[in-house]
């Protein structure tokens, strides 16, 4: 690829920060997140200044967020624009205050350059035309730090899609950036977010991996790092957890706290009986534990397009063991939503999202 390539930049949108009102919270793309993030299950060490620019970035752009699942004609809209053609960039201005509130030059520049560098790479997509689109950067591209107050950069189409096209996402706190100064404690909570309303359990050396660290003990690993982690997000953040060790093996359990936001986290009562008779049809009928009503139970309650899809897997597993002479309740448990696993990943990647995003599928295990 000639370097002249990598200069040809196509600008097709522009966006600034108008609004003098923060939001509450943001939403972030799990694709996102765990390309950006945690590639390779390994979190990167990303400044907590830089964090307050990628923050501001999904802030700036959150009314353009959709879910392909709801609004498919967007996801076309997206290819037309930005995924026709190689090197195609959005721009943006972010208020330097925003990034460095005590005023500092050298934190907003430092910020950018980091961004600017850090994953900098060429990277591929394929459009809904089967077309290979290639662009060159990292997150952001070219930033120009303006004195009267603004830094302005680009964005390639590549990173912008899997911060707006989010099949799967988790909220976050925007003030998190803000309030806590501790950058591994902000991308834990990240992680946190993540996980299992039932927790998890990871080995030590995972976790020390994960987050760059290096504690030789569970119990340094909790109480240098988990305790004071704890202490930042149950003061700050909606979501904090509990802990505790045995041997080389770390169990971390996430909770909602008591923090006072105008964020509403209930669950909407839209035909919530009929949903929990039915969801306590499928765990009496199928043998679910507790345990393994998690994510499934989250998934049907919360997201109708995906309680659709289960239903919709659901009647195609009832008529293919009924072709077969087999007992639907001969799968019990886990084994059970295994079965609707499947079937869910061959319905949704028979659709036209499926195509375009063949990991965006729901999980229900």
């Amino acid at each position: 690829m000639a370097f002249q390539e990598k200069d040809l930049r196509l600008i097709r949108k522009e966006f600034e920060d108008k609004t003098e009102k923060n939001p509450a919270r943001i939403r972030l793309g799990n694709h996102f997140v765990d390309d950006f993030i945690f590639e390779d299950h390994e979190a990167a060490d990303i400044p907590i200044n830089a964090l307050r620019v990628i923050f501001n970035i999904i802030s700036i752009i959150s009314s353009e967020q959709f879910r392909p699942e709801d609004r498919p004609k967007q996801l076309s809209l997206f290819d037309k624009e930005f995924e026709t053609e190689n090197n195609i960039f959005a721009s943006m201005k972010i208020r330097n205050n925003k990034i460095s509130p005590s005023g500092s030059t050298k934190q907003v520049v430092d910020a950018y350059e980091f961004l600017a560098k850090f994953k900098m790479s060429w990277y591929k997509s394929v459009n809904s035309n089967g077309k290979e689109i290639k662009t060159f950067g990292g997150l952001i591209s070219t930033p120009s730090y303006d004195h009267r107050g603004y830094t302005s950069f680009l964005i390639s189409s590549y990173w912008l899609k899997k911060l707006m096209v989010i099949p799967e996402y988790n909220y976050v706190l925007y003030n998190l950036v803000y309030n806590i100064r501790n950058n591994k404690h902000i991308i834990f909570a990240i992680w946190l977010s993540k996980l299992p309303a039932n927790g998890t359990a990871v080995k030590l050396s995972t976790l020390n991996k994960k987050f760059g660290l290096n504690y030789k003990t569970a119990n340094d690993f909790c109480f240098k790092f988990l305790k004071p982690a704890r202490l930042s997000l149950h003061q700050y953040n909606n979501l904090s957890f509990s802990y505790r060790y045995k041997g080389d093996s770390i169990f971390i359990f996430p909770y909602h706290t008591k923090i006072s936001t105008d964020i509403d986290l209930s669950v909407k009562n839209t035909g919530q009986p009929e949903i929990t008779r039915r969801l306590r049809y499928f765990r009496k009928r199928y043998g679910l534990q507790e345990n393994e009503m998690v994510q499934f139970n989250y998934q049907y309650r919360n997201i109708a397009q995906t309680r659709e899809l289960i239903e919709k897997a659901f009647r195609e597993f009832i008529r293919s063991n009924r072709s077969m002479g087999i007992k639907s309740t001969s799968f019990q448990g886990k084994a059970f939503l295994i079965e609707i696993q499947e079937i869910i990943i061959r319905l949704y990647r028979n659709t036209r999202t499926g195509n375009l995003l063949p990991n965006g599928y729901p999980v229900i295990i």
